[in-house]
């Protein structure tokens, strides 16, 4: 974290901002986030915010292309560090949602919350759509849906993003005591083309 006694270098001090603003999100929510209390963690003045952001809204945006970027990398890491036939790629990509769903529970919140999705920053929007890009390309090993495009893209992203939602709220057990249902054992079933 910045100190008072650390310049900030040109180009350097948005970044500070996206860092602290990542931080008070992770500990406290959207209720904790602040542009003053940003600038203060950042250790800059309380109007330095203004200079990089159109007020709150603008910080949670630059958050959530963040937190987008991060989100993709988890997927993207665990598919290349896992077996490459289509259904384990499908398997790691899967694992890298949920990890980062449990690892940044304030992030995964933030980036499919209703004022991100309606934002039309094109930074955001570009950081969104690389992550859902992870899921095409991944789907794409697969013979299409009977029903057509974009069906086997949904049927994996409603059921992870169920899982996770489920997970959350400690809602896949049958009771206290018994382990979470994994999601090996809801995955949907997807036919890999030849050769994937």
């Amino acid at each position: 974290m910045p100190t008072k006694s650390t310049p900030h270098h040109h180009g350097n001090l948005r970044r500070a901002l996206v860092s602290a603003g990542i931080e008070l999100l992770s500990e406290g929510g959207r209720a904790n986030l602040t542009l003053r209390k940003t600038a203060a963690r950042a250790n800059v003045s309380h109007a330095a915010p203004a200079h990089h952001f159109d007020g709150l809204d603008g910080l949670l945006q630059a958050i959530a292309a963040a937190a987008f970027l991060q989100f993709t990398d988890y997927m993207v890491s665990a598919r290349a560090n896992g077996q490459q036939d289509a259904q384990s790629q499908l398997q790691s990509i899967v694992r890298g949602y949920l990890d980062f769903a449990q690892d940044h529970e304030a992030l995964f919140d933030l980036i499919f919350s209703e004022p991100i999705k309606n934002a039309k920053n094109p930074e955001l929007v570009n950081a969104s759509a690389r992550a859902f890009e992870v899921l095409s390309e991944t789907c794409a090993l697969f013979h299409e849906h009977p029903n057509g495009p974009l069906v086997n893209e949904i049927r994996i992203w409603s059921s992870v993003h169920g899982y996770a939602i489920l997970r959350k709220f400690d809602r896949l057990r049958p009771h206290p005591a018994a382990p979470a249902i994994p999601f090996d054992w809801i995955m949907p079933t997807l036919t890999p083309k030849a050769n994937t």
